[in-house]
């Protein structure tokens, strides 16, 4: 049995039309943010989380976990406690592992850890980088499809409006048009 967790209430549907079963926590948390990421959770948002996560992680035989956040630490999904509940032979797969750290709080970047209890946790480093041709050939293919939208009768065409050239703009015209990073920009523009 898959089963699945996000703290994005609309990922439910894709879940389980996929065939798996969301695990629903007793503390719902809507953590729903621009442009179909999910937001920073709130210190209490996240105790509340942990605490039942820790739980459900515990019944389980394999867990994947894939939460990054570009150009910071991933959140802990997966704590030394849950792993304590984890039966021996168990295995996490944590696929936002990174120098920046992963998803579990014992993972090692580019390692394979067996804890104490035979709970095997696997932190690839770069897992893109070892997809085969097929995966390259795929996002190759998004790419030209992304840049022939981008590109209306020879010229750039860079349309705020639209729902794939306004998301996927960084900067234009001398004005930053990205949210996130004016976001990541906005402290350092303050100190200047």
């Amino acid at each position: 049995m898959v089963k699945a967790y996000d703290v994005r209430p609309e990922t439910r549907e894709q879940a389980e039309s996929l065939g798996a079963q969301f695990v629903t926590m007793k503390t719902q948390i809507d953590a729903t943010g621009a442009g179909g990421y999910a937001r920073e959770l709130t210190p209490e948002e996240r105790a509340a989380q942990q605490a039942e996560l820790n739980e459900v992680i515990g019944g389980m035989d394999v867990v994947i976990t894939t939460a990054q956040v570009p150009g910071r630490k991933p959140p802990i999904l997966v704590t030394k406690d849950a792993v304590a509940k984890m039966k021996p032979g168990s295995v996490i797969l944590d696929m936002a592992a990174s120098a920046l750290g992963g998803n579990c709080e014992l993972s090692k970047a580019g390692e394979t850890v067996v804890t104490e209890n035979l709970v095997t946790l696997i932190s690839p480093e770069n897992l893109p980088a070892t997809m085969p041709i097929g995966a390259s050939q795929f996002y190759a293919r998004n790419i030209s499809a992304l840049l022939l939208q981008l590109v209306q009768d020879g010229a750039l065409n860079l349309d705020p409006a639209d729902e794939i050239a306004g998301p996927v703009t960084i900067t234009h015209g001398g004005v930053i048009r990205s949210d996130p990073v004016k976001k990541l920009l906005a402290p350092a523009e303050s100190k200047a």
